[in-house]
């Protein structure tokens, strides 16, 4: 098997070499260095090990490492840093157990890859193979969400991992890349649907491999893949094919609505988005 590595840190040279050529011995995924952005990483991605690449990190920065480090790793994911030794230095500084393996450069990709999978092989008990049909547990997926002290958008967040409620009420899925659209558009809808949120599509097609929802509102500019692209998928897929979704837009032209109206989604709202218009848009969506 190959061992899942979350890579973040402001060496982008190392990080892209990481990708390059330890592909045979480790599945990377990177994140920024924001809090917010490697904590929900760590709760999707769920890696085996995080790796931070430092390169002139800010004292403010190494700061939020620790607090990384000591809060968000609830699953004793183990905490690498691949730095000069100057750098392992001024973090011992600030916390003297602050990584579980310090990767003095130079090293090579390879020769961290090599070090991280010796590692994990003679730390931990990882399996070989993963059931193909295993799905998380939805009983211990809320018992563990009843003892996080996260912030309320990462709870949010985790809503897509978590089983629905058995009511009648609509579900909505939010798919946005902006933190604080989904926080606000779920504040809007709370009391009245159940909401899901979704912080890039990957994300949102990774929930409906599994489960389904009413309605889908869609950013239309993301990063990476955009809402086109997304709508696009959805529409090839017999199982999600007929949800309906509401396009969220910033684009005020006449000529680029007329694209976004080419692509026939059940509607669409220009941000900011108005409370009461979305919630008229929804009414008479589903």
């Amino acid at each position: 098997m190959r061992y899942k590595v979350l890579l973040a840190g402001n060496n982008k040279a190392t990080i892209d070499d990481m990708f390059l050529h330890a592909n045979d011995i480790l599945e990377c995924q990177s994140t920024s260095s924001r809090f917010d952005d490697i904590a929900c990483h760590l709760k999707y991605f769920q890696p085996h090990v995080l790796v931070y690449c430092m390169h002139n990190e800010t004292r403010d920065t190494m700061s939020q490492l620790v607090t990384i480090k000591h809060t968000k790793l609830e699953r004793k994911t183990p905490f690498f840093v691949v730095a000069t030794q100057e750098d392992c230095d001024e973090m011992r500084k600030l916390s003297a157990d602050f990584s579980d393996m310090n990767l003095i450069k130079p090293l090579t990709a390879l020769q961290i890859a090599e070090k991280i999978a010796a590692y994990l092989k003679h730390n931990y008990q990882i399996p070989e193979e993963e059931p193909a049909a295993a799905k998380p547990n939805p009983s211990e997926v809320l018992r563990a969400a009843d003892h996080e002290q996260t912030q309320a958008i990462l709870n949010d967040i985790d809503s897509l991992f978590t089983a629905a409620p058995v009511n009648t009420r609509k579900h909505i899925l939010v798919v946005d890349d902006d933190f604080r659209m989904l926080k606000l558009i779920k504040r809007y809808l709370d009391d009245s649907y159940d909401i899901a949120t979704a912080i890039n599509g990957k994300v949102a097609l990774k929930f409906l491999e599994s489960k389904m929802t009413n309605l889908i509102l869609l950013d239309y500019e993301m990063p990476g893949e955009n809402g086109p692209a997304i709508l696009e998928k959805l529409r090839g897929n017999p199982s999600t094919a007929q949800i309906p979704v509401i396009f969220l837009t910033g684009i005020n032209d006449r000529k680029k609505i007329q694209q976004v109206l080419a692509l026939k989604p059940q509607g669409y709202l220009l941000k900011p988005i108005d409370h009461d218009k979305l919630v008229e848009a929804i009414e008479a969506t589903i």
